[in-house]
């Protein structure tokens, strides 16, 4: 069944990023009326007007070197598990919980908190690069509000906005330098970008890996509570 059009708040996290690129980021949005990614780069994402025609996805997967994770593979977030017409391999797939927050708790000590923009964009792909918290694209910064700690001139740690689907807005880009983590950084950036979403009366969401309990563990202090369980995909041509 199509789901193009999705505007119910309680089904746009089942979808969110077809959500996202046929509402609020739809000006990021390349493809056609039958699947739609983010540009290249601002990230590798995707999905199809109906969640069953995965084949309408083919068209959208490069087959050179340039996407954020070294090839032309495209990431789904869908509710239901993905198979893979001919001529598309499943990369991997890891089942994942969606969390969403209502409120953010108060932090227990403060940091001196940057807005980023263009001008620490290199690095902040380069903290991305190196940690590995999800997809990060040299505009990714660009889809919304990251905020950083800095010592000395470096970037410590980061997090910042990512999918808009509907009401909702994803928290996302969350890392910390190896040699900097325990010291509160990623909590506290949470809480910082989650209480710019709320004063914008938007909701914010997030995605773990369901086997990354010191994750979750870390979210639900912040506030935030599990909404349901949803696949990640990632799709490559053969």
């Amino acid at each position: 069944m199509a789901d193009a059009g999705l505007t119910d708040p309680d089904r746009v996290l089942d979808r969110p990023v077809w959500s996202a690129l046929t509402g609020r980021q739809s000006a990021l949005a390349i493809g056609g009326a039958k699947a739609l990614r983010f540009a290249r780069e601002y990230g590798p994402f995707a999905a199809s007007a109906d969640r069953s025609d995965v084949a309408a996805l083919a068209g959208l997967i490069g087959n050179d070197a340039v996407s954020a994770e070294g090839h032309g593979d495209i990431w789904l977030v869908e509710k239901d598990a993905v198979t893979p017409p001919p001529g598309l391999v499943v990369v991997r797939s890891a089942l994942c919980v969606q969390m969403v927050a209502t409120s953010v708790t108060p932090p227990t000590g403060s940091f001196d908190v940057q807005d980023l923009d263009d001008a620490d964009a290199a690095d902040m792909l380069a903290l991305a690069t190196f940690t590995a918290p999800g997809p990060f694209a040299e505009k990714t910064h660009r889809l919304g509000g990251f905020v950083g700690i800095r010592e000395n001139g470096r970037l410590l740690a980061m997090a910042g906005e990512r999918m808009k689907p509907g009401p909702f807005t994803e928290i996302s880009g969350v890392c910390t330098q190896p040699d900097c983590r325990g010291r509160g950084y990623a909590g506290f950036l949470m809480r910082v970008v989650a209480s710019r979403i709320l004063a914008r009366n938007e909701k914010p969401f997030l995605h773990s890996y369901a086997t990354n309990a010191a994750a979750i563990a870390l979210y639900q202090s912040l506030g935030f509570a599990v909404h349901q369980s949803i696949t990640a995909t990632v799709l490559r041509r053969v």
